[in-house]
C-alpha cells in the first residue's frame, strides 16, 4: 500500500479537492483506496458520505488497534472500492503543536496494521491522507506515516512562502523520523490560464522550486464544487469542465504510482532535477469554461 499525504500550510487552497481527485482517479483505475480524513473540518468525509461509524480517526490516533480501526472505517457512497477512515471535529483536540513523542507514530502503526490485516475486503493499494492546513500533530503524523507527499497551493503572492514551509516540514520529518518520505511535487490549484497574475506566480514557484512544480495544474472550474456537493467522483460528473479536471488528476495519480515503483527510499532533494517533464505549467485543453 502506497500512502500519500496531501498537505498545505494555508487554508482554502483546495487540498481536500486534490485528495478527492486522487481518490476519484484511483477508483476509475480500479485501485482500491482508503481516504483518511485528518482535517477537523471533515470535508472529505462529508463528500464521501460514509454511513455512521462507532469510532473515528480521532479514536484511532489515540488507540491504533485493529478493533478501533474496524469501527472507524466505512465504505464511501462512491463505491465499495473507496473506503473512508472517518474524520470528526474531535481531531482538533489532538492537533496540538510541539513535541509529541511516540504519539506521532500512531497513524503509521494503524496503517501498518491495516495493511497486514485488512478490515474490509481485499487490501488497499493506496491510502490518501487529507491533512489539516497547519503543522500540528495531525499533519506531522501524516508525514511520519506517508511514503510521499503532495503540496497543494494556489497561484497567489503567498504561494512560495507556504510551499517553502511545507517542504521544510517534509525535510525535517524525513531527517528525524521517516527517511523513506519523499516530496512528489507542488500542485497548483484553481489556475486561470489567461490570468497574467497567475502566470507570474507560477513563474515564481518554478524559480524557487524548479521541477518540483508539477507540469500540469488544476483549472478553476465550477464542476469541482458541483461534484463534491453531489457526493460524486469528479470522473463521473458529466460536464466538459469535469472531464478536463479528471484528466489532470489521472496525471497526478500516475506520478504517485511511478513514485511508488521507483522505490520508497529514494528521496530527491528540493530543487534537484527529476526525469519528469518540467516545461510550463499546462492544463488539459477544453473549449468550454
Amino acid at each position: 500500500m502506497h500512502t500519500v499525504a496531501v498537505l498545505s500550510l494555508k487554508g482554502g487552497v483546495g487540498k481536500t479537492t486534490v485528495a478527492l481527485g486522487i481518490a476519484s482517479a484511483a477508483l476509475r483505475r480500479g485501485t482500491r483506496t482508503l481516504v483518511a480524513d485528518l482535517d477537523p473540518q471533515g470535508n472529505a468525509t462529508a463528500s464521501l458520505d460514509p454511513p455512521y461509524t462507532e469510532a473515528t480517526l480521532a479514536d484511532v490516533l489515540e488507540t491504533p488497534h485493529r478493533a478501533v480501526l474496524q469501527r472507524a472505517i466505512a465504505p464511501s457512497v462512491w463505491s465499495d472500492e473507496v473506503d473512508v477512515l472517518v474524520g470528526s471535529d474531535e481531531l482538533e483536540l489532538l492537533n496540538e503543536p510541539g513535541p509529541e513523542g511516540r504519539r506521532l507514530e500512531n497513524l503509521s502503526r494503524a496503517l501498518d496494521e491495516l495493511h497486514q490485516s485488512p478490515t474490509r475486503g481485499r487490501p488497499y493499494d493506496l491510502a490518501v491522507l487529507d491533512c489539516p492546513p497547519s503543522l500540528g500533530r495531525l499533519t506531522r503524523s501524516a508525514l511520519v506515516a506517508a511514503d510521499s507527499a503532495i503540496l497543494v497551493t494556489e497561484p497567489t503572492m503567498y504561494a512560495v512562502s507556504g510551499a517553502q514551509r511545507a517542504l521544510e516540514a517534509i525535510k525535517q520529518i524525513r531527517e528525524q523520523q521517516n527517511p523513506d518520505l519523499r516530496a512528489i511535487g507542488v500542485l497548483v490549484n484553481r489556475l486561470r490560464v489567461r490570468s497574467h497574475e497567475h502566470q507570474f506566480r507560477i513563474a515564481e514557484l518554478r524559480e524557487s522550486f524548479g521541477s518540483l512544480v508539477m507540469p500540469t495544474a488544476i483549472p478553476d472550474r465550477l464542476a469541482i464544487q458541483q461534484a463534491q456537493g453531489a457526493c460524486s467522483p469528479i470522473h463521473e460528473w458529466n460536464s466538459p469542465g469535469a472531464q478536463e479536471i479528471a484528466l489532470t488528476f489521472n496525471m497526478v495519480l500516475a506520478k504517485i504510482l511511478r513514485s511508488d515503483r521507483a522505490g520508497r527510499h529514494r528521496f530527491r532533494a528540493e530543487g534537484e532535477s527529476e526525469a519528469e517533464t518540467t516545461g510550463p505549467v499546462e492544463r488539459v485543453r477544453s473549449t468550454n469554461p
